[in-house]
C-alpha cells in the first residue's frame, strides 16, 4: 500500500512573498514531495503551506523549510495579528494513506531532532506527539509568544523545550512539531472593527472555555480591512461540523449587535465537510455522498483506468482548464514554461531512443549526457509553471497590504517592488532554461535517428516559443519596476536571449 503523509508548516511571514517563495522552493526541491497549496495573509503576517508525499520525503522537506525560514525571518522584527513562537511556528504531520497517527508521531520526533541538530532551533512537541498533557494544546506552548517564551524558558524548567537546550534561537525562536488528524482552518469576518467582540465570541465557542468540542478559536484584528475576525481551527469536523460553527458564531454575533460579512477557509478542506454543510442547509433526506456527481465520476474514472490505458487528452485537460479560468494566474508565463518543458521532453525521448541504436553507437555517450540534461531542464521548467503563477499572486498580495500610515505605505511600496522583481525573475528563469533546451536540441539534431528529426524540430519550436513567451512576460512586469540597475541588467539579458534564439532560427529556418 502506498504511504502518504500531509504536512502543513506555518511560517511567520505573510507580506514579503520573495521569502515565502524561497522557503517553498527549498521544500519542493526534495524528490517525491508535492505542493498542494500555499496561502499568505498580510494581517496575520503568516503563510500556510500544504505538502504531501511519502513520509521520509515529507519529513526532509519540512526540516529544510525550517532551515530556510531561519535564514530569512527575524522574529525580533516580525509582527502580526497571529500568535507565534517561531519563524517556522508549527509543523504538523497528518496521516493520509497507509500511515497511522503513531507513524506521524515518530515522524514528528525524527523531524524535531533533525531541526535541533541542523539549525539549533529548539522544538516543542504537541497534539498526538506531546510528551506532557499540558502540551497537547498548541495555545499552551505559545503562551507569551516569542518574546515571553524567550525570557521564561531560561528560568522556568516547565517551559523547557522537548528537544534541544532551554534557550530559543535568537531570531528564529522555537518550532512546534506534532502529529494530528486533518484540521480545517476556518475564519469568520464580522462587520465591526471591535476586537473585543471577536474575542468574546471566540471564548464562547472554543472548547477550552466550555464551548464546542474540537473547536479552537481566537479574535484577530484585520486592520487592512477594518474588520474583526473569529479565527478558528476545527480539529474534528465530524464531531463539530463547519455549518454548526458558522450558525453558532452568527447567533453570538447577532446577540452582540453585529453581523457576518463573510468567511474563509485557509488551506484545504475535505469534500465530506462540504457535503455535510450542503446536506444541513438543503435539508436533503437520505443524502449520500454517492449523489455527488464528482464523487461518482471519480469512482467511474478510477474503475475505467484500471481497465483501459489513460487517454492523453485527459492528462492535459486540468491545466488547460486552469488557464482558461477567468483568474490572473496561471497565465502566459506558466504556458511558456509548459511549452519549454514539452520541448525538453521531446528531446529527451529522441536522445534516449537514439543512444540505444547500433547505428548511432558512436554517439551513445553524448546522447546520454543530452538526455540527462534535458530531463533536468524539463523538470525545472515544469516547476516554473507554479513558480510563475505564485510570483504573480505575490504581486497581488503586496497590493493588498495596508497603507493608512506613512510607514505602512512605505512598507507596501517596498513589498510591491520586491514582488515585481520576483515576478520578473520567474519568467526570466523560464527563458534561460528554455534557451538552454533550444541549444541542446540543436546539438542533438545531427546525432538523432532520421525518423525522429521531426520530434527534434517540434521540440526546438516549442523551446523557442517558450523563450519568446517568457520574455514577453518579463517585459510587461519590468515596466513597473523602479530599480534602474535591475531594469538595465534584465533588459540586457532579454536582448541577449532574443538574439540567441532569432539568429539560430534564421540560420536553420526554424
Amino acid at each position: 500500500m502506498k504511504q502518504l503523509v500531509e504536512c502543513v508548516p506555518n511560517f511567520s511571514e505573510g507580506r514579503e512573498m520573495a521569502k515565502i517563495d524561497a522557503i517553498v522552493d527549498a521544500m519542493r526541491a526534495v524528490p517525491g514531495v508535492y505542493l498542494l497549496a500555499r496561502e499568505s495573509d498580510a494581517d496575520h503576517n503568516r503563510s500556510v503551506v500544504t505538502l504531501v508525499g511519502e513520509p521520509a520525503a515529507v519529513r526532509e522537506a519540512a526540516v529544510r523549510g525550517v532551515g530556510k525560514a531561519a535564514e530569512l525571518i527575524d522574529l525580533t522584527r516580525q509582527t502580526g495579528a497571529h500568535p507565534r513562537v517561531g519563524a517556522t511556528d508549527v509543523v504538523p504531520f497528518i496521516p493520509i494513506e497507509g500511515v497511522t497517527i503513531e507513524d506521524c508521531v515518530a515522524l514528528a520526533n525524527e523531524a524535531g531532532r533533525e531541526i535541533w541538530e541542523r539549525y539549533h532551533i529548539p522544538v516543542y512537541l504537541y497534539e498526538a506527539a506531546a510528551q506532557w498533557p499540558e502540551r497537547v494544546n498548541l495555545e499552551n506552548i505559545r503562551r507569551g509568544q516569542f518574546e515571553g517564551l524567550r525570557e521564561e524558558v531560561v528560568r522556568n524548567p516547565q517551559r523547557a523545550p522537548d528537544i534541544g537546550e532551554p534557550r530559543l534561537h535568537p531570531t528564529a525562536g522555537a518550532t512546534v512539531v506534532g502529529a494530528r488528524k486533518f484540521l480545517i482552518a476556518y475564519n469568520i469576518n464580522l462587520n465591526t472593527p471591535d476586537l473585543d467582540i471577536a474575542k468574546r465570541i471566540a471564548k464562547t465557542i472554543r472548547f477550552s472555555s466550555g464551548g464546542m468540542p474540537c473547536v479552537k478559536a481566537m479574535g484577530v484584528d484585520l486592520r487592512a480591512r477594518n474588520l474583526a475576525q473569529v479565527s478558528m481551527n476545527l480539529t474534528d469536523f465530524q464531531q463539530t461540523p463547519i455549518h454548526q460553527v458558522f450558525e453558532t458564531v452568527k447567533r453570538e454575533a447577532e446577540r452582540l449587535g453585529v453581523g457576518i460579512v463573510g468567511s474563509e477557509i485557509v488551506g484545504l478542506i475535505p469534500m465530506r465537510a462540504i457535503e455535510m454543510t450542503a446536506e444541513f442547509y438543503l435539508q436533503v433526506e437520505n443524502f449520500s455522498p454517492q449523489q455527488v456527481l464528482e464523487n461518482r465520476l471519480e469512482e467511474s474514472l478510477i474503475a475505467a483506468a484500471e481497465k483501459t490505458p489513460a487517454k492523453l487528452a485527459g492528462l492535459a485537460q486540468p491545466f488547460i482548464d486552469a488557464v482558461a479560468n477567468p483568474t490572473p494566474a496561471p497565465g502566459g508565463g506558466s504556458v511558456a514554461a509548459l511549452a519549454g518543458a514539452l520541448g525538453a521532453a521531446l528531446g529527451q525521448k529522441v536522445a534516449d531512443i537514439s543512444r540505444k541504436k547500433k547505428s548511432l553507437a558512436a554517439h551513445a555517450e553524448p546522447l546520454s549526457d543530452i538526455a540527462d540534461e534535458l530531463r533536468k531542464a524539463s523538470q525545472a521548467l515544469a516547476e516554473g509553471i507554479d513558480r510563475d503563477a505564485a510570483s504573480f499572486e505575490s504581486v497581488l498580495t503586496a497590493h493588498r497590504l495596508p497603507r493608512e500610515t506613512p510607514d505602512e505605505q512605505e512598507f507596501r511600496d517596498r513589498a510591491i517592488q520586491q514582488a515585481l522583481m520576483a515576478a520578473v525573475e520567474a519568467p526570466l528563469e523560464i527563458a534561460r532554461k528554455a534557451a538552454m533546451v533550444f541549444d541542446k536540441l540543436g546539438q542533438l539534431e545531427p546525432m538523432a535517428g532520421t525518423s525522429m528529426l521531426s520530434d527534434v524540430c517540434v521540440g526546438r519550436m516549442m523551446a523557442a516559443t517558450a523563450v519568446r513567451g517568457a520574455l514577453a512576460n518579463v517585459s510587461v512586469n519590468l515596466e513597473s519596476v523602479t530599480d534602474a540597475t535591475f531594469d538595465s541588467h534584465v533588459r540586457s539579458e532579454v536582448l541577449s536571449l532574443e538574439s540567441r534564439i532569432d539568429e539560430s532560427s534564421a540560420a536553420t529556418g526554424r
